[in-house]
């Protein structure tokens, strides 16, 4: 009998096997023909081909802001991926998948149905800050307050857990994709230059931060102007990054304070002792555990490997059915 753990996300798709760990992490990208609309490529294959494609062929992301956008392309994406990861002849497994802390209940069953799709047996959701707190090591069962900021590539998701469940939480719709949107607006408001999403994620990788003291790096950075069209190379610096990242940041801080306020007291007073967990992708940008720290005045720590967090959190959930919300 096979259990498998998915993180469906945005920006990517990771899946953990039980009894193997994790088989299988690549981006949320699927290649289609734009018109007979057949699948082309998914995953590394395809999103080499983001930004580049000739007119007959799409290269699309069909999970937006954590949920389906596309439901059709997005079945066809997990299973292809079920498929990669555990074999063309597999049992029908147990699935485990993660989402949003606030998506509604249609959506919640347009990904579970995507996920019946694939000849699953049995199909699990689960929260993903409650997925990613345990992926981190935390002890959520206690009668003691748990707090993790999961910023993914679509979605950021900031819960207080305790016994077992999210005693209050936000999610919002700012993450890694909305960094990278923030980098290129601005390269073309400041600079009149014109850059795709991989060039935008590459800049915010190697000289990305959110802390000003952080960071003194420079990037050459090549795109098209905005103005005669013609290519145009610049050199940004990591402070402009700042500059650019900074509304939708302190957007995330405002959010974890509401998150804060209405916490039990008990619970926040157990958070002053703990700490805050981040996880998730975009939590591994220069200078997030700096700035939360700062502004919410406790201490933050960045988990061991915030990428895969919540699919390991999967594989710890799968061992404990019960502690599932079913």
């Amino acid at each position: 009998m096979k259990d498998i753990g998915i993180d469906l996300g945005t920006a990517n798709v990771v899946i953990y096997e039980k009894g193997k760990g994790i088989v299988l992490n690549e981006p949320s990208v699927v290649a289609i023909d734009a018109e007979t609309k057949k699948v082309l490529a998914v995953g590394d294959e395809a999103n080499e081909m983001l930004g580049r494609t000739p007119g007959k062929i799409k290269a699309i992301r069909p999970m937006k802001d954590g949920v389906i956008a596309d439901f059709d392309i997005t079945g066809a994406m997990l299973n292809h991926f079920i498929k990669k990861a555990i074999g063309k002849r597999f049992i029908k497994p147990r699935i485990l998948i993660c989402c949003p802390s606030n998506i509604t209940q249609v959506e919640k069953n347009a990904i579970k149905e995507a996920a019946m799709m694939t000849g699953a047996r049995k199909v699990f959701l689960e929260e993903e800050p409650k997925v990613a707190a345990v992926g981190a090591g935390l002890d959520i069962a206690k009668p003691s307050g748990n707090m993790v900021i999961d910023i993914g590539g679509g979605t950021t998701d900031i819960a207080i857990l305790s016994l077992g469940g999210i005693v209050t939480s936000e999610s919002i719709r700012i993450a890694g994709n909305a960094f990278d949107n923030d980098i290129i607006h601005y390269l073309k408001d400041k600079h009149n230059l014109l850059v795709g999403e991989r060039t935008a994620e590459e800049i915010k990788k190697e000289i990305g931060t959110v802390y000003q003291k952080t960071k003194k790096e420079k990037k050459e950075v090549k795109g098209r102007d905005a103005v005669t069209g013609l290519p145009k190379t610049i050199t940004i610096t990591a402070s402009e990054i700042e500059e650019a990242l900074s509304d939708d940041a302190m957007k995330l801080v405002r959010t974890a304070k509401t998150v804060l306020e209405h916490t039990p007291p008990e619970l926040s007073a157990d958070i002053v002792d703990k700490g805050i967990i981040l996880t998730g992708g975009g939590a591994q940008l220069e200078g997030f555990p700096q700035l939360f720290a700062e502004e919410l005045k406790v201490p933050v720590f960045l988990a061991e490997s915030p990428l895969t967090c919540v699919a390991e959190g999967t594989g710890i959930l799968l061992d404990h059915i019960e502690l599932i919300d079913h």
